[in-house]
């Protein structure tokens, strides 16, 4: 193999003075690794900048315990990886294994000062390799991390709107079948025949049991002795579905003085069919409001995503009220406030002045805040989320009475990539997506941490 050759036709160093290349060559050592063989494993130091002559490595991490794999794709001929001059990276961050028989010029880092200092026109398109790798590297992990974001958003949402498209479509089957024609009910209906001061005398106890509505306020034990006293009632007056009729009444706070004052009204021949109506009636309504409450939840949450991500608002900067966006975002994850029990208090003063952000992005900010101190918190924990002016700034703070962040990483938690989450649970770029924009708003974000209380402070500022 005619390693010179390859070198001047290589797409980033073709520009690169052949005696540099040839230093490069003289400097380095050539690897053969047969199929299956490792360059190197995740978390071993990376001591080389390397490159693929001869056959393809791929590239994976482990996840969920070395039980799973995520692949990253495959390096083939051509390809200039490892650590590059002026480059940061100590260890590895996956795993690089050859699938066929792979040739690699390898270059040791011992050898980059004399690199940088002798061979100038070999170092410039290895530092312009490192930035655009960094770049789309970032774009790319910041991608899977919106796109993480959004999947457990999605299965939050799922479950929040099964639960109220479920009962709408309960409500709706019940109502259809209660509503459903009986023409010996339709029957006994149209053949009532009462004087209008009788039908004042229903409708005044119909209009008043429905203005109250539903009685929640009766333990269990209260409501079946309810429910036993009325049926013993309907079924000494032989009144027709003495059962239902009776639930039906105790849910509306009927009681047998009400029953009382309407069969003195009403004769007895027609005491059945008109208790009968009366039960259809609010039965109907109280069907009506269950299916009105839940297509309110599903509007309610249709609103929140919407607000939560500003669709027809772009990226653009607008005037917010803060706390609009704090409490939508609260919504989007309300699944898992309820799973874990965990109680949110949110004490943002309504009179906080009107703050100039990209709403969408400021929201990411508070998803991926509140996602961390969920995760972070036991059962039943705690998370209080407060704001207040100061002079020409907004703080908002979100707090946790977790476990706290240790001290020995605290200072790293808004780096790229460190994550203090389980292998395949955390990305590591929640809190840097979050620094990143907070920093383009020309604000702030800090965090104080100790057990019992971790508290992110995020210090926007109210001018353009």
């Amino acid at each position: 193999m005619d390693i010179l050759d390859e070198l001047r036709h290589h797409e980033n160093l073709s520009v690169v003075p052949e005696p540099q290349l040839q230093w490069l060559i003289d400097s380095s050592e050539l690897v053969e690794l047969e199929d299956g063989e490792y360059l190197y494993r995740n978390g071993t130091p990376i001591d080389h900048l390397w490159l693929i002559l001869k056959g393809r490595l791929r590239m994976f991490v482990a996840q969920a315990e070395g039980r799973q794999t995520r692949e990253l794709g495959y390096n083939e001929k051509g390809y200039i990886g490892g650590v590059l001059p002026y480059s940061r990276l100590k260890t590895a961050v996956a795993n690089a294994v050859a699938v066929e028989s792979t040739t690699v010029l390898r270059l040791h880092r011992n050898k980059f000062k004399e690199m940088i200092q002798t061979q100038d026109e070999l170092v410039q398109p290895l530092v312009h390799l490192m930035l655009d790798r960094i770049r789309d590297f970032t774009k790319l992990d910041q991608q899977n991390e919106k796109m993480i974001s959004l999947g457990k958003l999605s299965a939050g949402l799922a479950h929040e709107l099964n639960n109220p498209a479920a009962a709408v479509v309960r409500s709706a089957s019940a109502l259809k079948r209660h509503l459903g024609f009986e023409a010996s009910k339709f029957k006994q209906v149209m053949t009532i025949h009462v004087s209008e001061e009788q039908v004042d005398k229903v409708s005044e106890l119909l209009a008043q049991k429905l203005q109250e509505g539903p009685q929640g306020t009766l333990s269990l034990m209260e409501k079946s002795a309810r429910e036993d006293d009325l049926t013993d009632w309907l079924d000494d007056r032989e009144v027709e579905n003495s059962c239902e009729v009776a639930e039906s009444f105790a849910e509306y706070n009927i009681t047998t003085d009400d029953l009382d004052q309407v069969e003195e009204h009403v004769s007895d021949k027609y005491l059945s069919p008109v208790l009968n109506w009366l039960n259809n009636v609010l039965t109907t309504e109280k069907m009506v409001n269950e299916i009105a409450e839940a297509s309110g939840r599903i509007g309610n949450l249709v609103k929140s995503i919407k607000e939560y991500s500003h669709m027809d608002g772009g990226g653009d900067k607008k005037k917010i009220v803060l706390r609009d966006g704090v409490e939508s975002t609260l919504r989007i994850l309300q699944h898992k406030t309820k799973s874990k029990h965990i109680e949110v208090a949110v004490e943002m003063p309504d009179h906080l002045p009107l703050i100039s952000v990209s709403p969408g992005e400021i929201n990411q900010v508070w998803t991926n805040l509140i996602d961390n101190a969920l995760d972070a918190l036991p059962e039943g924990g705690k998370i209080r989320i407060e704001a207040e002016q100061d002079r020409n700034f907004i703080v908002t703070r979100i707090i946790d009475d977790g476990a706290g962040i240790p001290e020995n990483v605290i200072n790293r938690i808004f780096d790229p990539f460190f994550t203090t989450k389980e292998v395949g649970k955390g990305t590591g770029l929640g809190l840097e997506i979050a620094q990143n924009i907070v920093k383009r708003h020309r604000g702030q974000i800090s965090v104080k941490s100790q057990p019992g209380r971790t508290e992110f402070s995020v210090c926007l500022p109210l001018d353009e």
